[in-house]
């Protein structure tokens, strides 16, 4: 790890800790799991949740993700806050790429696989579908009222069928791989 851990609630993951520039601001009540890179005069603030156990998540030079967010990391694409980009509060940011500058709104969801281009600001409450491509200094509104569909298939009936093994897996990978990174 760089710079001090004092009062960080940082996390090793099998084997693997946070990396913490040493310009960066971490609030003690945020927590860092596994491979969290937060780069200079980047922040996290109170309660947000970075848990990079599926996947990196990168916080580039002077983002913030505010309070009560949580990130979650997955593999293609790694997840990643570029530059001076800000995570609302109380948003979930989920296996994707914010662009620099960008403005991820309260409460917003950003699903797996989006990425959301330069300057662009995703309003309060919006939902970004997976894989959807936002394009440089776009103003995304919008949000996704539950609605029946009908009966669940494919990619839908999957997801609900292996959850409950897969979190089971990954509870007892953290039960043996997660303690205080040094």
């Amino acid at each position: 790890m760089i710079g001090q851990a004092r009062d960080m609630p940082l996390f090793a993951f099998e084997g693997v800790s946070p990396t913490v520039h040493p310009d960066a601001w971490i609030a003690p009540t945020a927590t860092l799991v596994g491979d969290v890179r937060v780069e200079a005069d980047a922040s996290i603030w109170y309660n947000a949740v970075l848990r990079a156990d599926l996947g990196p998540i990168i916080v580039r030079a002077g983002a913030n993700v505010q309070d009560g967010s949580v990130l979650h990391g997955g593999d293609d694409p790694a997840t990643e806050v570029g530059a001076g980009a800000t995570i609302g509060h109380l948003c979930v940011v989920h296996g994707c790429v914010i662009g620099p500058e960008s403005v991820v709104g309260n409460g917003a969801t950003i699903q797996d696989g989006a990425r959301i281009g330069a300057r662009c600001l995703v309003g309060a409450g919006a939902t970004v579908p997976p894989n959807k491509i936002v394009e440089d200094g776009t103003l995304v509104l919008g949000d996704v009222t539950a609605t029946p569909r009908g009966p669940l298939t494919g990619s839908a009936a999957w997801w609900v069928r292996t959850n409950p093994e897969t979190y089971r897996i990954l509870a007892r990978r953290h039960r043996a791989g997660v303690e205080p990174a040094r």
